[in-house]
């Protein structure tokens, strides 16, 4: 079957919400400014939503895939309630060096390695070259390259856009920017 739809690929801290560190409550959960109204124009445009993070904070024991999934469905009701749904979320808990346990191993849906959008893909019949990843780190630029994704966002918002990845086609400093691109793309 051919790959006919498009993706917005979005890492979850640092992009939708505020990267507080290993945010698993959501009293700490802090939207970043725009996202809604960026995932309602990508919707709009007939983009699926789909959110693709490493979770290390699971497999170093600090919290429970348990926490992660009640923090997950949370914030998938909050984008429902504006009209921005997500379409589906995908998760890395595994770390080759600080994972504990069963965590401890490589994987190659860690990001850097493109495991988690190679999936969506599949799973949804996703046009990967024609989608678009916002990430706020090189490793989130370094998966959607590998993963054939040529519209490669890296947001620095309060930081520098001389500090973008070299895996990124644009930098942008906020979500409101990305939403007047997301425009341009025809």
């Amino acid at each position: 079957m051919p790959a006919t739809n498009r993706a917005l690929f979005l890492d979850r801290d640092g992009v939708i919400n505020h990267d507080a560190g290993y945010t698993v409550k959501i009293d700490d959960f802090h939207f970043v400014d725009g996202i809604f109204e960026l995932c309602r124009e990508a919707k709009r445009l007939g983009y699926l939503i789909i959110v693709v993070t490493n979770q290390a904070g699971i497999g170093r024991g600090y919290y429970s895939e348990q926490d992660f999934l009640l923090l997950t469905e949370w914030m998938k009701a909050r984008f429902e309630e504006e009209a921005a749904a997500i379409t589906d979320v995908y998760f890395c808990p595994y770390h080759s060096e600080h994972g504990v346990g069963d965590y401890k191993k490589e994987s190659f849906d860690r990001k850097p390695n493109p495991g988690m959008l190679l999936k969506a893909a599949e799973k949804y019949q996703i046009d990967l070259a024609g989608s678009i990843m916002i990430g706020d780190k090189e490793s989130d630029m370094e998966a959607a390259k590998s993963a054939g994704i040529e519209a490669r966002w890296h947001s620095v918002s309060g930081g520098e856009l001389e500090e973008i990845s070299n895996a990124a086609t644009h930098g942008i400093s906020s979500l409101v920017e990305a939403v007047t691109m997301l425009n341009e793309i025809p």
